[in-house]
């Protein structure tokens, strides 16, 4: 496949959604007509009903239409991620399956894009969605997003994107961090710019997320935030602990030192003399933390990351088992 050919990718992360799935080829394909080649990527993250059999007929109509499917449920952010590396579109579109999005929005999204923007994402102002189970939690965690982005967006979490090539392919993710990608791409210094777009009541199935996804998401958001600040220079996180620690340790230390030896001060069971060892230990421990760090950093740039999901098949992308590799 000659990448330079593909103008726009739809990337599609589909779990147990039968029902919709021939309604958004139709949908998309309608959109799509007037804006140059495309190529539309449904990722099957494991499902267990008809959804491979329905995105299998969409492929065997249109070549344009590529499935790549997963052995097992991986989650969204890995089914995200293969849609990113196997993408050959120099823009990358997102879009979840269950049709509360619009595809009918993507025009909007793409006429902002083209002002020079590097994301243009949706902002569902109107939700059709359960206010305590969806809305409320989210408030919640847009409100957080903001605060450690600096961003002033409204809705972080709608799949309804479009994004630079260049900018999907710089995205490290893994485990539930699709949640963030826009806070990653806002501390990369990207360009971003929310637009209203609608959104639909569930038609077909269940949702696939709730309010307990708050506890993970405040987790997910902490690791987030110390792996983009110090993956590439733990030392200066590790090291600083301990500098302080050994500095404490060393300072009680030289008080005891010098009572002691100018006052003739017994030593021994003061607990202060306990708490300057203990800091001494921790601060050399927080040191060695840190050189193992870098040692893991600079092994991780030097080699290939493991991918965070596993293909079982591979339709209409005739291409290595490999995807595209993000250069470290």
């Amino acid at each position: 496949m000659d990448d330079t050919k593909t103008d726009y990718t739809i990337i599609v992360p589909v779990y147990n959604e039968e029902d919709s799935i021939l309604t958004l080829y139709g949908k998309l394909k309608k959109v799509l007509i007037d804006h140059g080649s495309h190529e539309i990527i449904f990722v099957d993250d494991g499902s267990t009903d008809q959804t491979f059999q329905n995105i299998l007929e969409c492929a065997e109509r249109d070549k344009r239409v590529k499935i790549i499917k997963f052995r097992r449920n991986f989650g969204q952010s890995a089914a995200l991620k293969s849609g990113f590396d196997y993408a050959a579109g120099e823009t990358v579109i997102t879009i979840d399956a269950d049709l509360q999005n619009n595809p009918e929005d993507i025009p909007k999204l793409l006429k902002k894009f083209e002002e020079g923007y590097d994301v243009v994402c949706g902002w569902r102002k109107h939700r059709k969605d359960p206010f305590f189970r969806k809305k409320v939690p989210s408030k919640i965690f847009n409100w957080f997003c903001r605060r450690v982005s600096g961003q002033h967006l409204h809705d972080f979490g709608s799949t309804l994107r479009v994004y630079r090539r260049e900018v999907v392919r710089s995205i490290r993710m893994y485990g539930d961090l699709h949640r963030y990608v826009l806070v990653l791409v806002a501390w990369k210094g990207y360009k971003i710019l929310e637009v209203e777009v609608g959104h639909q009541p569930r038609k077909y199935g269940t949702t696939k997320y709730g309010s307990s996804r708050l506890v993970r998401g405040f987790l997910d958001i902490l690791t987030v935030y110390f792996l983009e600040k110090y993956l590439s220079r733990p030392m200066h996180l590790f090291g600083t602990i301990g500098a302080l620690s050994t500095a404490l340790g060393t300072g009680i230390g030289l008080y005891l030192s010098f009572i002691r030896i100018l006052f003739g001060t017994s030593i021994s069971d003061r607990p202060l003399l306990l708490l300057a060892i203990l800091l001494i230990i921790f601060g050399v421990q927080s040191f060695s933390i840190g050189l193992i760090g870098e040692m893991l950093t600079k092994y991780q740039y030097e080699t290939n990351l493991k991918r965070p999901y596993d293909v079982e098949k591979q339709v209409n992308l005739n291409l290595p088992e490999e995807p595209h590799r993000r250069e470290h």
